[in-house]
């Protein structure tokens, strides 16, 4: 079963609010108040108002418990805009946006509590021997040179050697 909360005119910006939002979608109640609770924004505050009555519209309409519900939809959609003027020099008029938003949740209680993310497995002892493997492969894959006798001229002037030392040029004076 779904339930929907829907905070209308916020007064924050859609863009500012989907920031928090995204953090939260996917995760159970309890981790998604938690993760609101130590957010230090403005919109987790909003958000968070939002996800409380979600959960009171589910425990008091559908009769559901908070402990099985899950954050399905979690979604920042732009309201109206306030429009404000700010005067400017010379007499002319700078527009200031004051932006709202519709935070909207979905919660469900069809979905399967699990961790968002894996926990991390130890390194492993066949981990260490691919980087082994690969430094051994490395130097087979240079071009092999043919051994004939045209191509040793070529490989020579590949090859860089050391420039010969100049010859000391002495100047006579009469």
């Amino acid at each position: 079963m779904q339930i929907k909360s829907i905070h209308r005119g916020a007064r924050i910006s859609a863009f500012k609010a989907r920031e928090v939002t995204r953090e939260i979608q996917g995760l159970p109640v309890a981790a998604a108040l938690d993760v609101l609770a130590f957010t230090p924004r403005k919109a987790a505050v909003l958000v968070s108002k939002t996800l409380k009555s979600a959960v009171a519209n589910a425990e008091n309409n559908n009769n559901l418990r908070a402990d099985r519900l899950v954050v399905k939809e979690a979604t920042v959609g732009e309201g109206p805009t306030f429009k404000r003027f700010q005067p400017k020099a010379r007499g002319s008029a700078g527009p200031i946006r004051k932006r709202t938003s519709h935070i909207r949740i979905i919660l469900t209680d069809e979905i399967e509590i699990t961790p968002k993310r894996q926990p991390r497995k130890p390194a492993s002892k066949g981990r260490a021997a691919k980087p082994a493997a690969k430094k051994q492969a490395a130097p087979s894959a240079k071009p092999v040179v043919p051994a004939d006798e045209t191509a040793a001229p070529a490989a020579a002037a590949e090859t860089p050697e050391a420039p010969a030392p100049a010859p000391e040029q002495t100047t006579t004076q009469e």
